[in-house]
């Protein structure tokens, strides 16, 4: 047996506190401070996670639900760029109309609870063109990103404009603006980031705090911006041969080091890298780009898998964060350009080209609001941070004595503890993109506390299987009941029954046990397994998950707390929210959003079902359906028998096939550009569909989506390009309610796909052979989402 042991030393010197320049606002009834280790709120230790959600890339009449599901996701703070050339494509006529409306976004987070940090720029990326800064303003005699007074006075006259868009949304006034971020990976102009915060605090705008993206060697102007952090599992902004970069590996370990050169490392010289680090000491590890997927350049088509994005998050937690920040959170569409397209390419002088609409990032919530298998995975993690943010803030990242050798060592297990000094939790990751880390059989843990015994789990050495990431709860107070360790996630709690109840989730592979502190115990029972006294604890083993795992604990002092231990796939569909009058458990696998005095699913099953925890009095109601009522273990499971779903199949006809590929073609940086439109109009391959006149009568909620090979493939309606994708080998879906439906109707649906050429300087991950190159769509299909509102009964 391999030795996995870890010596927690005495505590550190209590944190920082008032050596920031950084306040809210007086009299707020929950005021926000920053100490040099976690943040507060309200006196307490504050763990927000944010997600990046931009407005302006999605149409203004979905947000609100979009943003409920966000919330649903465990996101509780929005971000989002505010992108100047979206606003002002057009010198002196300014646009918060519309998919532009930043006021209405910011109250519609304020609306459902959700706080909001506004990322101002004035340069922002986003693979945006010029960065976010309107050509026009390129044009003009001035150096941007500087304090050339040339460019100062355009970027006041913009931030005023956004303070007046903002104004009485502070937290002064009740709003919920929590942070303002001053431009964007600008790495060593100081003192233009400090006349920025000047310029918008005259604007009118103000926060609790101040913020700056910190990677790549950044300068800062003092203390006067929080730095923040991030780290991605994949990227395109590097060579197409380049492989997988290191520093995108360097996320799948344990290491106590914020900052990652490698983003945004394409512009700006390399000579920044490897920069002093900011003063750890001084700021808490904070960050606002964790890597919700990522997107996919010309040159260089990533692929990010759910367990990437899954183990990337927790892997951060891990280290020692105290502010989970996703980006993207939510994928999105370039809004057409008036003058030009609005995408980060060759032509406006940057390394890579993007496609001209699509923003999709591979984001936890699509392009067109998909729930993917990484919303639910993440969402997990938040679960645990809504319950236990508070307690894990202040615990400091302690690593093992044994480390990993190097970023290129797979055998040596990375693991590591958040501790307080006498309880944490302890953090594994057997997972990384590309190269799988093997099993790691005969694995038990010993953790030696200052000023607590040690803990030594599990009962017997289990085998972390490859691919197996998790966090694992060390002396979790529980009610009245101490859990001692658990090899299972703590998700949540929920008041259930008389009891309260904490759930947790297994790991596949690793058998669940349960070890309580019999001096918090009066009784125990189990549906399955055993219950052994053991020295001072009572192990519950054998424990099947499920939706039936409840063990039932009588405590000492004579409450009732139950341990419900749900199996890996099914604790993925958990949702906690209120429902009908309580705090409630939903099990779906599908999307889910709390509104007042209802439910929202939205599901493509014919037959879509949830269940809840605890149920309600009464069975809700749901309009134009039946609800079948049945028991799933402890929860109470509803199916929704609705009419059945019309045929989904797409007829696509080939209108011309494709000619040969066209010659590849370099640009900045001598990396592969897009292939002109010529080429699209003249070589593609083009398809014709037709839509059904019922889905065109009902278009929400509905996609095509396609499953096709080639190098680039594009839509239209008419002329007007309506969607794009580069080829990546996943699926290509286009949503039917962002298209003109009289347009469509009449002309229907054009696709266009061009074949990639043999010796394209482009990198395609896990593709075989060259059938993949030729140009044409394989499958199509309709997948229609409904949406059902469910009602207290």
């Amino acid at each position: 047996m391999t030795p996995h042991r870890l010596r927690v030393p005495k505590s550190s010197a209590p944190p920082l506190t008032g050596h920031l320049p950084f306040a809210d606002a007086p009299g707020v009834p929950d005021p926000i401070g920053v100490t040099s280790r976690w943040l507060t709120r309200g006196g307490r230790p504050w763990f927000p996670v944010s997600g990046e959600f931009h407005y302006s890339r999605y149409p203004a009449w979905e947000w609100e639900e979009e943003l409920l599901k966000m919330k649903a996701g465990g996101v509780t703070t929005i971000a989002s760029y505010v992108i100047w050339i979206h606003h002002e494509e057009i010198e002196g006529r300014i646009r918060f109309d519309g998919d532009r409306d930043l006021r209405r976004f910011a109250e519609l987070c304020a609306r459902h609870g959700l706080d909001f940090v506004p990322r101002i720029g004035p340069w922002c990326h986003a693979e945006v063109r010029n960065g976010g800064l309107p050509d026009w303003l390129l044009a003009r005699d001035c150096t941007p990103r500087t304090d050339d007074p040339a460019y100062l006075e355009p970027v006041r006259t913009w931030f005023t404009e956004i303070a007046g868009q903002l104004r009485g949304l502070d937290r002064a006034h009740g709003g919920p603006i929590v942070a303002i971020q001053i431009e964007n990976e600008l790495y060593d102009q100081p003192g233009h980031l400090r006349t920025l915060k000047r310029l918008a605090q005259e604007a009118g705008l103000s926060a609790p705090l101040w913020t700056s993206t910190a990677w790549g060697g950044v300068q800062l102007p003092g203390e006067e911006l929080l730095p923040l952090y991030g780290g991605y599992p994949e990227a395109f902004w590097t060579e197409a041969d380049g492989g997988w970069p290191d520093t995108c590996r360097k996320h799948f370990f344990f290491t106590h080091e914020r900052d990652d050169e490698g983003i945004g490392a394409d512009l700006r010289p390399t000579t920044v890298r490897g920069a002093d680090p900011l003063p750890a000491d001084r700021f808490p590890w904070a960050t606002c780009e964790l890597g919700g997927g990522m997107a996919v350049a010309y040159h260089r088509r990533p692929r990010v898998e759910a367990a990437d994005v899954g183990a990337l998050g927790l892997t951060k937690i891990g280290c020692g964060s105290v502010w989970q920040g996703y980006y993207m959170f939510h994928g999105g569409t370039n809004p057409p350009g008036e003058l030009t397209s609005l995408q980060e390419s060759h032509a406006t002088g940057y390394p890579n080209d993007l496609p001209v609409l699509t923003y999709d990032f591979q984001a936890p919530l699509g392009e067109y609001g998909q729930v993917r298998p990484s919303y639910h995975e993440l969402r997990l993690q938040h679960l645990l941070l809504a319950d236990f943010g508070h307690r894990i803030a202040p615990m400091e990242s302690v690593l093992p004595e044994r480390l990993p050798a190097g970023q290129h060592d797979r055998d040596t297990l990375r693991w590591a503890v958040r501790t307080d000094g006498t309880s944490g939790f302890l953090f594994v990751t057997n997972h990384q993109p590309h190269e799988p880390l093997p099993d790691h059989p005969d694995t038990a843990f010993t953790v030696d506390f200052p000023d607590a015994p040690p803990l030594t789990l599990p009962s017997a050495p289990v085998t972390v299987p490859s691919g197996a990431f998790f966090c694992w709860p060390l002396r979790l107070d529980v009610a009245a009941l101490r859990l001692e360790w658990a090899t299972a996630q703590p998700v949540c709690t929920v008041e259930a029954g008389g009891r309260t109840v904490l759930v947790l989730a297994a790991t596949d592979g690793i058998a669940p046990e349960l070890a309580l502190d019999a001096d918090t115990v009066a009784s125990v029972a189990t549906p399955s397994g055993e219950v052994t006294p053991i020295a001072g604890r009572i192990l519950v083993s054998g424990v099947r998950p499920g939706t039936d795992a409840l063990v039932e604990v009588d405590t000492a002092d004579g409450s009732r707390v139950g341990l419900l231990v749900l199996d890996a796939a099914t604790a993925r569909t958990v949702y906690r929210g209120d429902a009908w009058g309580a705090e409630r458990l939903v099990l779906c696998g599908d999307g889910v959003v709390f509104d007042g005095d209802e439910v929202r699913l939205r599901s493509a099953a014919a037959e879509p079902s949830f269940a809840v925890l605890p149920a309600p009095d009464s069975v809700p109601g749901v309009a134009e359906a039946q609800l079948r009522v049945a028991a799933d273990g402890v929860f109470t499971r509803y199916t929704i028998e609705a009419a059945p779903l019309a045929d989904t199949a797409v007829p696509v006809t080939l209108v011309r096939p494709a000619g040969p590929a066209p010659e590849p073609v370099t640009g900045v940086q001598g990396r592969a550009s897009v292939p002109a439109d010529k080429y699209v109009e003249t070589v593609a391959a083009e398809y014709h569909v037709d839509v059904p006149e019922d889905l065109l009568r009902a278009p929400a909620g509905v996609l095509l989506r396609l499953r096709w090979t080639g190098d680039l493939a594009r839509a239209y309606v008419g002329d007007v390009l309506v969607a794009d994708q580069f080829y990546s080998g996943r699926v290509w879906d286009i949503g039917l309610d962002r298209l003109p439906v009289e347009e469509v109707r009449a002309r229907g649906l054009r696709l266009r796909v061009l074949p990639l050429a043999a010796d394209a300087p482009v990198h395609v991950p896990g593709q075989a052979g060259d059938d993949w190159r030729a140009a044409g769509v394989r499958h199509a299909e309709w997948v229609v989402t409904r949406s059902w509102a469910v009602r207290a009964g």
